[in-house]
């Protein structure tokens, strides 16, 4: 097979008409072109950083949709089907990725499983690297378990990432003494400088919440050999109108040479990760798309392997995939949401729109019948967790900001342990909400008026088994639903899910009640 075009080489910095010969797989030759071919061909785009599973698409269904947008290459952490389904949901992971051409590379969950199934992923040639070590207080205690992790990845020579949101100083200088090498958790300027000071490649994030592209561009400008760009975590939505494709482009709009746009979205993640993955070069694998200028980068074909898998629509065809989950949680009452009134002010989450952190408030409650209910004048609603793996006491706690008028949210995605988590302010409309999710054995719901809608996510209460233009449809219609419901927040259920995520300051819900970051301990 023959490709014309205009080879833009990253290693030797220059734009050349060129013919490419590809045979089994791989560049054969190179050679210099009398005419000018169609588009610009360029390596292909890695996402240096994303779980599969916030796409809510299996990943044989997650390449079908990126493929479009010349992304041939994940580096992947599926700690969220692990935190699930175990060492189990990994493989599922490894499994359905090997059922298509796109090239997943997976890695060893640094929390969710024990120290010998961390061995065990590691030493499979597949899995690169220990995935991000989000106990950051374990690894300045000196916590012999993920010292032992972080050793076992360094002894087979795999990668650790890291996830140190606003560490600074001492602390993170033993975090980076432990081995742990980047982070994609850096939102301001000052955060990234100090951490790259310090060694650790920094994953510039554009995520569907966090959004840091704008404010860590500078560093990008100043050292592209020393970061990489991620999504961490990208609705089915927002994954249909570009993945890493449009952050290239915007670097590129901001005054990135294309060249350096280019490598930070290529070359970067697959030297550091060790990725079989083609540059371009001669005997290199064949991994390549052709693009239409280095303006809008606009994605005309995409091959991995010499295969094209994209040419106007995505040539992989879809994959079926068994379902695997669990969940064993019984339907609730609307009693069992019901607060009794108290004297104290209450501990309350300020959700921040656009932001995974939120803000710790005191407040007083709104009393009515001897029971704490929400107070939508304040904007102050209740958020629940709901045990899915047994049944247990609803954890029951206070947020403001959603700006939810009527009706409740539900999700079972909700990082890190994938319980049920709702926001409502009736407890019948919480009830309502929760039981069909536990019905449907996982999803993301609303209701309101005794009317519910849902998306199921009947793979690990995480990922459906649709294609992923469905699910886009299906999301956005019920993102719309909420904003319909007075949400005020970009992404309603995204922000709802990373609510219980207890890595992430400041103020949190588990299923034992809220999380004070600052103490890493539970509210009595």
């Amino acid at each position: 097979m023959e490709i014309h075009g205009n080879l833009v080489d990253i290693h030797k910095r220059k734009i050349s008409s060129s013919r490419i010969l590809i045979e089994d797989g791989r560049i054969a030759a190179i050679e210099p072109n009398s005419h000018r071919g169609k588009g610009f061909i360029l390596p292909g785009f890695v996402d240096a950083h994303i779980h599969i599973e916030s796409s809510m698409l299996i990943p044989s269904a997650f390449a079908r949709m990126v493929v479009r947008h010349g992304t041939i290459a994940t580096v992947s952490d599926p700690h969220e089907i692990a935190a699930v389904l175990g060492i189990s949901g990994v493989e599922y992971m490894i499994e359905n990725g090997r059922k298509s051409p796109f090239k997943f590379y997976f890695g060893a969950p640094s929390k969710q499983i024990n120290l010998g199934q961390v061995r065990e992923l590691l030493e499979k040639p597949e899995i690169k690297f220990l995935c991000e070590v989000m106990d950051v207080s374990a690894v300045i205690q000196d916590d012999p378990e993920i010292l032992d992790k972080i050793a076992i990845a360094k002894g087979l020579g795999k990668r650790v990432d890291g996830h140190a949101p606003g560490t600074f100083g001492d602390d993170l200088k033993k975090y980076v003494s432990a081995g742990i090498e980047t982070d994609h958790e850096c939102t301001t300027l000052t955060e990234a400088r100090e951490k790259h000071a310090l060694g650790m490649k920094i994953l510039v994030r554009e995520s569907s919440i966090s959004k840091d592209l704008n404010t860590l561009f500078p560093l990008m400008l100043e050292d592209p050999e020393n970061c990489m760009l991620c999504t961490d975590h990208l609705l089915p939505n927002h994954l249909m109108l570009g993945h890493i494709n449009l952050l290239v482009r915007r670097a590129v709009q901001k005054g990135m040479d294309p060249l350096d746009a280019i490598t930070v979205a290529s070359r970067n993640p697959v030297l550091h990760y060790g990725l079989e993955v083609g540059l371009l070069r001669i005997g290199d694998l064949a991994d390549f798309i052709i693009v239409e200028n280095l303006d809008s980068f606009r994605v005309l074909e995409t091959y991995i392997n010499g295969e094209c898998v994209f040419k106007e629509s995505p040539v992989l065809p879809p994959i079926k995939s068994p379902i695997v989950n669990q969940f064993h949680a019984s339907e609730k009452k609307p009693t069992d949401f019901a607060v009794p009134a108290q004297d104290q002010d209450l501990h309350v989450i300020e959700v921040i729109d656009g932001k995974l952190f939120t803000k710790h408030l005191t407040l007083p409650p709104k009393i009515e019948n001897n029971l704490v209910i929400a107070d939508p004048a304040r904007d102050i609603l209740k958020i629940v967790v709901v045990n899915r793996y047994h049944d247990a006491p609803v954890a029951i706690g206070f947020i403001k900001n959603f700006g939810l008028k009527k009706g409740a949210l539900a999700s079972s995605v909700a990082h890190d342990a994938h319980n049920i988590v709702a926001i409502g302010l009736r407890d019948e409309d919480l009830c309502e909400v929760v039981n069909a999710l536990i019905k449907t054995k996982g999803g993301i719901a609303l209701t309101s008026g005794g009317q519910a809608s849902l998306l199921p996510l009947p793979i690990a209460g995480l990922m459906s088994n649709l294609e992923g233009e469905e699910v886009a449809v299906r999301y956005s219609n019920l993102d719309q639903a909420a904003k319909n419901l007075g949400c005020t927040l970009q992404n309603p259920f995204m922000m709802l899910s990373f609510m219980t995520d207890l890595a992430i300051p400041e103020l949190k819900m588990s299923d034992k009640g809220l999380f004070d970051y600052k103490s890493a301990s539970i509210i009595r």
